[in-house]
């Protein structure tokens, strides 16, 4: 059961055009303490843009904290690296080495979560990575993504996670120094009267939170589910709760990615396609630009903005964060953004015309499907009956 926080202001940031100056002007503000976690961090005009704020407020003396993922970053130049540091930005790498030709599952648990605390009083849970999402050669920029600002009480539920697996990572990596507990106190005043939850997927005691969260709207829903995930290719209870939905009559809609960006996984998630369409879920496809969301909103008044795709990598395996939220005024703004998306760049997937696609088309899709089921059974967590 979700444990919602009372007492918040939540903003919506649409794609990086709202996330980063909001991100930058937090920091320029920041007085104490500056956790930031990217799956991501690259040496484009938005990387040097944050690495800049960065900068500054380790300067002025604020404990700034970059911890970042070491296969997501790894094309992060050692130059703006070393800008960081020698401003004072303590910067760890997750899991730094990655072993090429050795397939491990350990390979793929991956810090995937995109979150920020400034002081402990100011939080942004996105899928936003650190990069310039307005380069984006081939379609027309931004890319589809959100955030949340968060302010209240629920900033100190992202506060003690960032500085907890900051503190396991330090503990972790000889040379980076012992963990210092000194820091801003949580600042739990309301803020506002927004209703909010944050959740973890780990992989020890938080492994199956936001899927849960999931399940557990989706299975109350009453009239809409509207879903938009970059990568879509989830496990036998997500769909046959999406497709049970549908059965008692709710509106069960799909944005999924129109673009190929990884083909394996692309071509394994429209394998999928007949049997929710079948099921009487509306499928639409973003063509845009890159869907890079991941967020939902059901009935109007249940909504989340994160990391976490619905696909076995996020919900098996990596480390993702997402803000969960039981407001109608957040819930609204949200689904009118995914409506103006639908509007304008998305084309519903028709079922009569998928049934009477190409046979090579089809012989693509299950071929990939084979591939992404054999894999989610070498690598993931769980049975890989799960995702049959």
């Amino acid at each position: 059961m979700t444990e919602f926080v009372q007492g918040n202001r939540l903003t919506l940031l649409e794609s990086g055009r709202d996330y980063f100056p909001a991100l930058e002007a937090a920091c320029d503000a920041a007085l104490e303490e500056i956790h930031l976690e990217t799956y991501i961090f690259e040496d484009d005009l938005a990387g040097q843009r944050v690495a800049a704020a960065l900068v500054r407020a380790a300067r002025r003396g604020v404990a700034t904290h970059v911890l970042m993922d070491g296969f997501g970053s790894k094309r992060l130049s050692e130059s703006l690296l070393q800008t960081l540091r020698e401003a004072g930005v303590k910067v760890l790498v997750y899991r730094p080495e990655i072993a090429a030709l050795r397939f491990q599952r350990q390979r793929l648990r991956r810090l995937h979560r995109k979150i920020a605390v400034i002081d402990a009083r100011v939080a942004f849970v996105s899928g936003i990575n650190i990069i310039d999402d307005m380069h984006t050669p081939g379609h027309t920029p931004p890319r589809f993504d959100y955030g949340v600002q968060l302010e209240g009480p629920v900033a100190e539920h992202v506060h003690g996670a960032a500085k907890r697996l900051w503190t396991i990572v330090q503990l972790t990596q000889l040379g980076t120094g012992w963990p210092d507990d000194t820091g801003p106190q949580p600042d739990t005043r309301s803020r506002g009267i927004q209703s909010a939850a944050f959740l973890v997927r780990d992989n020890l005691l938080h492994r199956n939170d936001i899927e849960e969260a999931y399940l557990e709207a989706i299975g109350r829903a009453r009239s809409e589910i509207v879903i938009a995930s970059s990568y879509f290719f989830p496990g036998l209870s997500f769909r046959h709760a999406l497709s049970e939905a549908a059965a008692r009559g709710v509106r069960v809609l799909l944005l999924l990615q129109g673009r190929v960006e990884y083909r394996l996984l692309h071509y394994a998630s429209r394998a999928l396609y007949g049997s929710l369409l079948d099921s009487g879920i509306e499928i639409h496809e973003y063509h845009k630009s890159f869907l890079h969301a991941k967020v939902a909103v059901i009935d109007r008044a249940w909504a989340t903005v994160g990391s976490s795709n619905i696909d076995p990598f996020s919900l098996l395996m990596a480390r993702e964060a997402n803000v969960v939220v039981d407001d109608e005024r957040f819930a609204g703004e949200l689904r009118a953004s995914l409506e103006r998306a639908l509007t304008e760049g998305a084309r519903q997937v028709r079922a009569e015309h998928w049934r009477h696609r190409p046979w090579p088309d089809r012989l693509a899709h299950w071929t990939c499907y084979g591939c992404a089921r054999l894999l989610t059974g070498l690598f993931a967590y769980g049975p890989a009956q799960e995702f049959t």
